[in-house]
């Protein structure tokens, strides 16, 4: 290394330069090679499901087939091509048997992605993981998390609030119930289930762990500021968590509360939103929206507050642990007939 000023700082710089060069290199090699080996295992899946269907005892004869198959491969190849990964060759085709028009193999994911996503019964919940994977650039275990917290099922699908929204001209290509879930898993957070934590602690563990939060937020989600305060010609008012969201174009305002849902509560949500509307909201956003992330809910307070009316303000429910599947599906039907039924009376 030559140690003179420039010398030095132009020797750095081309270091720098090629080093992400030969990065980008490999992360492109990497990509070829690893969209070629997910068509490649296509192919064999479809060749497989091909075989079997010449047999007369088809269920017997196609696992004859990928034990024999297995044994060869592994023996030319190595790893790679246990019976069970044979298995999932053929659950791959059968998942996607339209070559010509499978966005699976033309999204570049990595077979683990592909494994995790073609296991999906519900084909809407599968197109939905499979683009946000791309789109969002999820790691494998990023999806992993989403899949076990059942991300997509806990979208909130409020009609009457997402009509209400699409009429703002900016929105019109937005799904909203894109953006909120009911309920939101903070169980990144590491609060056992026993130790009741006050708010200010709960919002100090959502800052800390802000990339997991972001995560869970959903798309285009970006920090403002915490206790952020605004003020009128003779008060101070602090919001707990202030987000802004590029996708939607407005402001998202975050209120926490460990009880139960209470009137108060959304009355001093909407107060917050008017004010932001007022003195912080640029011309060309939308107007500003108010997430109250409560401990539970109060379906009556729900019913009869502005929560009902209002196109900008919502309650949703957290937990500062990982629910069991039985649970997380139990509280999203929950939600599901509340909605529902909030439906039925407004027909």
């Amino acid at each position: 290394m030559v140690h003179i000023g420039g010398f030095q700082r132009l020797e750095t710089s081309l270091f720098v330069e090629v080093l992400q060069i030969l990065k980008t290199a490999r992360q492109k090699a990497y990509t070829a090679v690893n969209s070629a080996m997910v068509e490649a295992y296509w192919h064999i899946g479809k060749r497989i499901v091909e075989e079997e269907q010449q047999g007369v005892k088809r269920a017997a004869y196609g696992e004859a087939i990928l034990k024999t198959l297995s044994k060869a491969l592994t023996t030319e190849f190595g790893k790679g091509f246990s019976y069970a990964n044979l298995r999932n060759f053929r659950q791959f085709y059968l998942t996607y048997p339209d070559v010509s028009n499978c966005y699976a193999l033309r999204s570049n994911l990595s077979w683990t992605h592909q494994r995790m996503i073609m296991r999906i019964e519900n084909l809407n919940a599968r197109d939905y993981y499979l683009r946000e994977c791309v789109e969002q650039q999820w790691s494998s275990r990023t999806l992993e998390r989403n899949l076990n917290t059942f991300y997509y099922e806990r979208l909130l699908s409020s009609k009457n609030k997402q009509t209400t929204l699409k009429k703002l001209p900016a929105l019109e290509k937005s799904t909203f119930n894109d953006f909120i879930k009911d309920p939101y898993v903070f169980e990144f957070l590491n609060i056992p289930e026993s130790i009741n934590a006050n708010e200010k602690d709960i919002e100090s563990a959502l800052i800390q762990n802000l990339q997991k939060f972001l995560l869970e937020l959903g798309k285009g989600f970006s920090f403002v500021g915490r206790q952020f305060r605004i003020s009128t010609e003779t008060s101070h008012f602090y919001i707990d968590l202030v987000f802004y969201n590029y996708l939607l174009k407005c402001f998202i305002l975050f209120d926490l509360k460990t009880t139960k849902l209470s009137h108060q509560d959304t009355g001093q949500m909407d107060m917050y939103i008017r004010m932001f509307d007022d003195l912080k909201k640029q011309e060309d956003d939308n107007p500003t929206i108010g997430i109250i992330l409560c401990a539970e809910k109060d379906e009556t307070i729900v019913k009869y507050s502005i929560l009902n009316d209002s196109q900008q303000l919502f309650a949703t429910k957290y937990t500062s642990y990982l629910p069991t599947e039985t649970e997380l599906i139990a509280e999203i039907e929950r939600e599901r007939h509340v909605i529902e039924t909030a439906r039925g009376r407004d027909l």
